[in-house]
Protein backbone atom coordinates (compact mmCIF):
# COMPACT_ATOMS: atom_id res chain seq x y z
CA UNK A 1 0.00 0.00 0.00
CA UNK A 2 1.46 3.39 -0.95
CA UNK A 3 1.84 6.22 1.56
CA UNK A 4 -0.94 8.13 -0.19
CA UNK A 5 -3.21 5.11 0.08
CA UNK A 6 -2.27 4.67 3.72
CA UNK A 7 -3.13 8.27 4.51
CA UNK A 8 -6.42 8.02 2.64
CA UNK A 9 -7.38 4.85 4.46
CA UNK A 10 -6.38 6.31 7.83
CA UNK A 11 -8.64 9.27 7.17
CA UNK A 12 -11.53 6.95 6.30
CA UNK A 13 -10.94 4.61 9.20
CA UNK A 14 -10.74 7.53 11.60
CA UNK A 15 -14.40 8.26 11.02
CA UNK A 16 -16.60 5.56 12.46
CA UNK A 17 -20.35 5.59 12.06
CA UNK A 18 -22.21 8.47 13.66
CA UNK A 19 -23.18 6.67 16.84
CA UNK A 20 -19.54 5.87 17.54
CA UNK A 21 -17.53 8.89 16.39
CA UNK A 22 -18.93 12.33 15.80
CA UNK A 23 -17.62 15.87 15.76
CA UNK A 24 -18.69 18.70 18.05
CA UNK A 25 -18.04 22.44 17.80
CA UNK A 26 -14.35 23.31 17.25
CA UNK A 27 -12.29 25.00 19.95
CA UNK A 28 -9.67 27.44 18.61
CA UNK A 29 -7.45 25.44 16.21
CA UNK A 30 -8.83 22.13 17.51
CA UNK A 31 -11.90 19.99 17.16
CA UNK A 32 -13.75 18.35 20.02
CA UNK A 33 -14.60 14.81 18.97
CA UNK A 34 -16.50 12.04 20.71
CA UNK A 35 -16.19 8.27 20.90
CA UNK A 36 -18.69 5.65 22.00
CA UNK A 37 -21.75 7.79 21.60
CA UNK A 38 -20.27 10.61 23.68
CA UNK A 39 -18.80 8.35 26.36
CA UNK A 40 -15.39 9.86 25.63
CA UNK A 41 -14.52 13.33 24.38
CA UNK A 42 -11.19 14.36 22.87
CA UNK A 43 -9.56 17.54 21.68
CA UNK A 44 -7.57 17.12 18.49
CA UNK A 45 -5.58 19.50 16.33
CA UNK A 46 -7.40 20.42 13.13
CA UNK A 47 -4.29 20.22 10.97
CA UNK A 48 -1.97 18.16 13.19
CA UNK A 49 -1.96 14.50 14.15
CA UNK A 50 -5.42 12.95 14.51
CA UNK A 51 -5.93 9.42 15.69
CA UNK A 52 -7.52 6.82 13.44
CA UNK A 53 -9.23 3.52 14.03
CA UNK A 54 -5.79 1.93 14.53
CA UNK A 55 -5.87 3.13 18.13
CA UNK A 56 -9.26 1.53 18.77
CA UNK A 57 -8.16 -1.73 17.16
CA UNK A 58 -5.01 -2.13 19.25
CA UNK A 59 -6.87 -1.21 22.44
CA UNK A 60 -9.50 -3.83 21.66
CA UNK A 61 -6.88 -6.44 20.72
CA UNK A 62 -4.72 -6.04 23.84
CA UNK A 63 -5.10 -8.51 26.69
CA UNK A 64 -5.97 -6.39 29.73
CA UNK A 65 -6.96 -7.86 33.07
CA UNK A 66 -8.67 -6.41 36.11
CA UNK A 67 -6.35 -4.27 38.22
CA UNK A 68 -3.58 -4.14 35.61
CA UNK A 69 -1.00 -1.39 35.35
CA UNK A 70 -0.74 -0.55 31.66
CA UNK A 71 1.59 1.73 29.68
CA UNK A 72 0.94 3.14 26.20
CA UNK A 73 4.10 4.04 24.28
CA UNK A 74 3.64 7.01 21.94
CA UNK A 75 0.27 8.00 23.34
CA UNK A 76 -0.34 11.04 21.13
CA UNK A 77 -3.54 12.77 22.28
CA UNK A 78 -4.08 10.11 24.94
CA UNK A 79 -6.77 8.20 23.05
CA UNK A 80 -5.57 4.67 23.88
CA UNK A 81 -5.31 5.29 27.65
CA UNK A 82 -8.76 6.86 27.56
CA UNK A 83 -10.29 3.94 25.69
CA UNK A 84 -8.69 1.41 28.03
CA UNK A 85 -9.74 3.31 31.15
CA UNK A 86 -13.26 3.59 29.72
CA UNK A 87 -13.49 -0.15 29.07
CA UNK A 88 -11.63 -1.38 32.17
CA UNK A 89 -12.69 0.53 35.30
CA UNK A 90 -10.09 -1.01 37.65
CA UNK A 91 -6.87 -0.42 35.69
CA UNK A 92 -4.25 2.33 35.90
CA UNK A 93 -2.72 3.65 32.67
CA UNK A 94 0.42 5.64 31.89
CA UNK A 95 0.80 7.32 28.52
CA UNK A 96 4.26 8.27 27.23
CA UNK A 97 4.65 10.91 24.51
CA UNK A 98 7.64 12.93 23.32
CA UNK A 99 5.84 15.94 21.79
CA UNK A 100 5.09 18.66 24.32
CA UNK A 101 1.99 20.00 22.59
CA UNK A 102 0.51 16.52 22.36
CA UNK A 103 1.33 15.83 26.01
CA UNK A 104 -0.54 19.00 26.97
CA UNK A 105 -3.50 18.02 24.79
CA UNK A 106 -3.54 14.50 26.20
CA UNK A 107 -3.52 15.88 29.74
CA UNK A 108 -6.45 18.14 28.87
CA UNK A 109 -8.29 15.16 27.43
CA UNK A 110 -7.73 13.20 30.63
CA UNK A 111 -9.16 16.07 32.69
CA UNK A 112 -12.02 16.56 30.23
CA UNK A 113 -13.12 12.97 30.80
CA UNK A 114 -12.45 12.93 34.55
CA UNK A 115 -9.77 10.23 34.54
CA UNK A 116 -7.07 12.14 36.44
CA UNK A 117 -7.01 9.49 39.18
CA UNK A 118 -6.43 6.62 36.73
CA UNK A 119 -4.35 8.00 33.84
CA UNK A 120 -0.95 9.71 33.96
CA UNK A 121 0.63 11.34 30.90
CA UNK A 122 4.43 11.67 30.90
CA UNK A 123 6.62 13.55 28.44
CA UNK A 124 9.77 11.65 27.45
CA UNK A 125 11.35 9.93 24.51
CA UNK A 126 11.17 6.16 24.23
CA UNK A 127 14.82 5.71 25.17
CA UNK A 128 14.23 7.50 28.48
CA UNK A 129 11.61 5.00 29.63
CA UNK A 130 14.34 2.59 30.72
CA UNK A 131 15.72 5.32 32.99
CA UNK A 132 12.46 6.74 34.29
CA UNK A 133 10.68 3.46 35.06
CA UNK A 134 11.75 0.35 36.92
CA UNK A 135 12.11 -2.82 34.86
CA UNK A 136 9.03 -5.03 34.65
CA UNK A 137 6.85 -2.38 36.30
CA UNK A 138 3.78 -2.86 34.07
CA UNK A 139 1.43 -5.78 33.55
CA UNK A 140 0.77 -4.86 29.92
CA UNK A 141 2.21 -2.59 27.24
CA UNK A 142 0.24 -1.19 24.29
CA UNK A 143 1.77 0.58 21.32
CA UNK A 144 0.62 2.25 18.10
CA UNK A 145 4.09 3.31 16.91
CA UNK A 146 5.13 5.38 13.90
CA UNK A 147 4.56 3.22 10.84
CA UNK A 148 7.15 4.49 8.41
CA UNK A 149 10.92 4.54 8.55
CA UNK A 150 12.35 8.06 8.47
CA UNK A 151 13.35 7.80 4.80
CA UNK A 152 10.22 5.96 3.64
CA UNK A 153 7.01 7.35 2.18
CA UNK A 154 5.63 10.86 1.88
CA UNK A 155 6.60 13.17 4.73
CA UNK A 156 3.82 15.45 6.00
CA UNK A 157 4.34 19.19 6.18
CA UNK A 158 3.12 19.05 9.78
CA UNK A 159 5.96 18.36 12.23
CA UNK A 160 3.44 16.84 14.63
CA UNK A 161 2.37 14.34 11.96
CA UNK A 162 5.96 13.69 10.87
CA UNK A 163 7.00 12.51 14.33
CA UNK A 164 3.79 10.55 14.87
CA UNK A 165 3.95 8.73 11.51
CA UNK A 166 7.68 8.35 10.83
CA UNK A 167 10.53 6.90 12.88
CA UNK A 168 12.15 10.31 13.38
CA UNK A 169 12.53 10.23 17.16
CA UNK A 170 12.52 6.45 17.70
CA UNK A 171 12.51 3.32 15.57
CA UNK A 172 10.22 0.32 15.77
CA UNK A 173 13.08 -1.57 17.45
CA UNK A 174 13.32 1.19 20.08
CA UNK A 175 9.62 0.85 20.91
CA UNK A 176 9.82 -2.94 21.13
CA UNK A 177 12.94 -2.90 23.33
CA UNK A 178 11.30 -0.40 25.66
CA UNK A 179 8.18 -2.57 25.86
CA UNK A 180 10.29 -5.63 26.68
CA UNK A 181 12.00 -3.71 29.48
CA UNK A 182 8.78 -2.34 30.95
CA UNK A 183 6.51 -5.39 30.87
CA UNK A 184 6.69 -7.95 33.64
CA UNK A 185 7.62 -11.57 33.01
CA UNK A 186 4.68 -13.33 31.32
CA UNK A 187 3.09 -9.93 30.73
CA UNK A 188 1.59 -8.96 27.35
CA UNK A 189 2.73 -6.45 24.74
CA UNK A 190 0.21 -5.55 22.00
CA UNK A 191 1.22 -3.58 18.92
CA UNK A 192 -0.28 -2.57 15.57
CA UNK A 193 1.83 -2.02 12.47
CA UNK A 194 1.50 -1.82 8.70
CA UNK A 195 0.96 -5.17 7.06
CA UNK A 196 4.11 -4.88 4.98
CA UNK A 197 6.17 -4.51 8.17
CA UNK A 198 4.88 -7.66 9.83
CA UNK A 199 8.28 -9.37 9.62
CA UNK A 200 10.00 -6.31 11.09
CA UNK A 201 7.64 -6.33 14.07
CA UNK A 202 7.78 -10.07 14.73
CA UNK A 203 11.58 -10.16 14.39
CA UNK A 204 11.98 -7.17 16.73
CA UNK A 205 9.73 -8.79 19.32
CA UNK A 206 11.56 -12.11 19.34
CA UNK A 207 14.94 -10.38 19.38
CA UNK A 208 13.89 -8.38 22.45
CA UNK A 209 12.68 -11.43 24.37
CA UNK A 210 8.95 -10.96 23.93
CA UNK A 211 7.54 -13.90 22.01
CA UNK A 212 4.72 -13.31 19.50
CA UNK A 213 1.71 -15.37 20.64
CA UNK A 214 -1.30 -13.89 18.81
CA UNK A 215 -1.40 -12.38 15.31
CA UNK A 216 -4.34 -10.94 13.42
CA UNK A 217 -4.28 -9.26 10.03
CA UNK A 218 -6.54 -6.29 9.29
CA UNK A 219 -8.11 -5.92 5.83
CA UNK A 220 -10.16 -3.09 4.36
CA UNK A 221 -12.31 -5.66 2.53
CA UNK A 222 -12.50 -9.44 2.66
CA UNK A 223 -10.73 -9.79 -0.68
CA UNK A 224 -8.07 -7.12 -0.01
CA UNK A 225 -4.55 -7.76 1.18
CA UNK A 226 -3.74 -6.96 4.80
CA UNK A 227 -3.20 -3.26 5.36
CA UNK A 228 -2.30 -3.65 9.05
CA UNK A 229 -1.34 -6.37 11.48
CA UNK A 230 -2.04 -6.74 15.19
CA UNK A 231 0.52 -8.76 17.16
CA UNK A 232 0.57 -9.56 20.86
CA UNK A 233 3.69 -10.97 22.47
CA UNK A 234 4.36 -12.42 25.92
CA UNK A 235 7.60 -11.76 27.76
CA UNK A 236 9.36 -15.04 28.32
CA UNK A 237 6.64 -16.88 26.41
CA UNK A 238 7.25 -20.17 24.64
CA UNK A 239 7.44 -20.29 20.86
CA UNK A 240 4.21 -20.81 18.96
CA UNK A 241 1.77 -18.22 17.63
CA UNK A 242 -2.00 -18.32 17.14
CA UNK A 243 -3.01 -16.89 13.76
CA UNK A 244 -6.49 -15.47 14.35
CA UNK A 245 -9.23 -14.94 11.75
CA UNK A 246 -8.74 -11.72 9.76
CA UNK A 247 -10.43 -8.54 10.89
CA UNK A 248 -12.44 -6.98 8.05
CA UNK A 249 -13.15 -3.24 8.19
CA UNK A 250 -15.80 -2.86 5.47
CA UNK A 251 -18.49 -5.17 4.15
CA UNK A 252 -19.35 -5.50 0.46
CA UNK A 253 -21.59 -2.43 0.65
CA UNK A 254 -18.62 -0.36 1.89
CA UNK A 255 -20.21 0.02 5.30
CA UNK A 256 -18.40 -0.86 8.50
CA UNK A 257 -18.48 -4.57 9.25
CA UNK A 258 -20.55 -6.01 12.07
CA UNK A 259 -17.41 -6.59 14.12
CA UNK A 260 -16.25 -3.00 13.70
CA UNK A 261 -19.63 -1.65 14.77
CA UNK A 262 -19.57 -4.00 17.75
CA UNK A 263 -16.18 -2.68 18.83
CA UNK A 264 -17.34 0.91 18.29
CA UNK A 265 -20.40 0.29 20.48
CA UNK A 266 -18.51 -1.49 23.27
CA UNK A 267 -19.81 -0.02 26.53
CA UNK A 268 -17.87 1.43 29.45
CA UNK A 269 -16.82 -1.12 32.05
CA UNK A 270 -17.53 -3.96 29.64
CA UNK A 271 -14.69 -6.02 31.11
Amino acid sequence: MSEIDADTQAARLGRLSGEAFSSAAPVSDETLDTLFGGGLRLYQKKQGYRFSIDSILVADFATIRSGNKVIDLGTGNGVVPLILAYWYPSILVTGVEIQRQMVDRAARNIRLNGYQDRIVIAQMDIASTVERFKPESFDAVVCNPPYRQASSGRLSLSREKQIARHEIKASLDDFVRAAAFLVKNKGCFACIQLGDRTVDLVFAMRSAGVEPKRLRTVHAFSDAKASMVLVEAVKGGQRGVDILPPLIIYDSAEKYSAELNEIAARPSGSL
